[in-house]
């Protein structure tokens, strides 16, 4: 796998392959795309018991969608969900790693827990498990560029009909 650069990743936007929308040509870096954090997250409610890790358990059961009409505080040592405003297709030959952006993270903010694969061939948004690490409070808003993806060419095609393939909302 090859990491795509700048030209190469507006070549595949311009001839269609590759899809972000909403898009602005200048959210193309030297070899990753920046991307927006949308209007809405979901956040863990608290819990009397533990939650259970298991393949029946579903994260929704234990979360609350919020707008972010209003800026959210993200509170120190605390995890929730945000989605990208953009929805990314890729064809079945390219995939990606989210990555959170150095401003931010010299904050604290994380953008990923674990889960920052981009599979091949997904058309929906992108869901971002967002976690304060540092020791103060951070204001979040929508519209932001917090993360981007990097994205490389496969060897072989593939596409993605997992669980979330269709995700448009977290």
């Amino acid at each position: 796998m090859a990491v795509l650069t700048r030209e190469i990743i507006l070549q595949e936007l311009d001839s269609g392959r590759l899809k972000i929308d909403p898009f602005s040509r200048d959210q193309v870096g030297v070899a990753s795309v920046d991307l927006t954090l949308g209007s809405e997250i979901r956040v863990i409610e608290p819990t009397a018991d533990p939650i259970e890790v298991k393949e029946s358990t579903d994260y929704r059961d234990y979360t609350r969608v919020q707008s972010l009409e209003e800026p959210f505080v993200l509170l120190p040592g605390v995890t929730i969900h945000g989605i990208t405003r953009e929805v990314l297709s890729l064809p079945p030959d390219l995939c990606g790693f989210l990555e959170g952006r150095s401003r931010f993270a010299r904050l604290g903010l994380m953008i990923h827990v674990t889960s920052a694969f981009v599979q091949p061939g997904v058309a929906n948004r992108q869901v971002l498990e967002m976690s304060n690490v540092s020791s103060e409070p951070l204001q979040l808003y929508a519209g932001v560029r917090v993360c981007q993806i990097v994205l490389m060419r496969t060897e072989g095609s593939a596409v993605y009909t997992g669980r979330f393939s269709d995700q448009q909302g977290i």
